[in-house]
């Protein structure tokens, strides 16, 4: 089990009245300014809003599905293109981190995370869902499979996109059901990812700044655990940020983040050695055959750092929200 109590000062202690005033506030914003569509095609989804660009969920682009491009509020990418495209400019490190994605670096000690001999990977197998309107819906089945085509893990994971005022909203939902008894081993190298673009990131020293629920800052902030964190920097003339929010009802809330100044940002729940730097604890986790876990994401595409977006009001209103139901 996770060690470590984390208290949530500026956010749960609103109150009651400020936590409603948040929700009231979002929940107004909340329908999206025109349609929203999503288009079926042989490598995935295309979503749009109003006609222009919002995301892409492909299917056909490496050993696992991937969002990609993402497009924020400013109508400009927000997630490196590499390795998809050859971006100029661009860094070629890590070419696992495929936009936005889900895996994990052991499920019994197996890697989902790299992509090297020996990975695994996972297959779509089916959509369930795809739909349009004042918001649009992804759900699909996927395959967890080992290198000699095992079948370890499948999941169901519902992607919801939507327009509210200005900034774009992902909501990303996903069950875990064990095939056959797993582990979700203790390492650093998960799980909800995303790589941000070349000049958001920290380290390209053009402005990029990671902030957590807590306040911790760029470097500080990886290994913690935390409500939420956001990643923000200029994408053309404009300061842009990417915040991900982890719902209260999500497996082991508050996550661990592994959020590096180079540019990955992604939420991990399961590595606690690793992130505590201790010798004692394991953050590991069984499911027996048929069992399964539920995690739950907000990802908020917004102008601004995460104080001019109101991002911890914002996660105080989705807290507050009941979290999609995924079957």
């Amino acid at each position: 089990m996770i060690g470590r109590n984390v208290k949530f000062e500026g956010v749960f202690g609103m109150g009651l009245m400020g936590l409603l005033a948040a929700s009231a506030g979002w929940i107004s914003a909340g329908v999206s300014h025109g349609a929203i569509t999503a288009e079926k095609t042989d490598r995935g989804v295309i979503v749009a809003v109003d006609g222009k660009s919002f995301a892409e969920y492909r299917i056909d682009l490496g050993p696992k599905p991937i969002v990609w491009p993402v497009i924020g509020p400013t109508g400009l990418s927000v997630t490196r293109d590499y390795p998809m495209a050859d971006t100029p400019g661009e860094t070629r490190d890590h070419p696992h981190q495929r936009s936005l994605w889900f895996t994990h670096g052991s499920v019994n000690g197996i890697s989902f995370w790299e992509e090297a001999p020996g990975r695994g990977s996972i297959r779509h197998r089916e959509f369930v869902q795809v739909r349009g309107g004042q918001d649009a819906v992804i759900m699909t089945r996927n395959d967890w499979v080992t290198p000699d085509d095992e079948c370890l893990l499948h999941d169901t994971r519902r992607l919801r996109f939507a327009a509210p005022g200005d900034v774009r909203l992902l909501d990303f939902d996903i069950r875990l059901t064990a095939a056959r008894p797993v582990v979700f081993g203790d390492t650093k190298e998960g799980t909800f990812g995303i790589r941000v673009a070349e000049t958001i990131r920290v380290d390209s020293k053009k402005g990029g700044q990671i902030v957590n629920s807590h306040g911790d800052r760029d470097g500080d902030a990886w290994g913690k655990r935390a409500a939420w964190v956001d990643y923000s920097g200029p994408v053309g003339d404009s300061i842009v940020g990417i915040a991900v929010l982890n719902h209260p009802a999500s497996f082991r809330f508050p996550t661990y983040w592994h959020v590096r100044t180079y540019g990955l940002f992604a939420a991990n729940p399961f590595g606690q050695h690793d992130f505590e730097r201790m010798q004692d604890v394991d953050g590991s986790y069984r499911l027996a055959e048929g069992e399964s876990l539920v995690l739950h994401y907000r990802v908020i595409l917004h102008r601004g750092r995460a104080d001019e977006a109101g991002i911890a009001e914002k996660f105080a209103q989705y807290a507050a929200e009941d979290p999609a139901e995924i079957p």
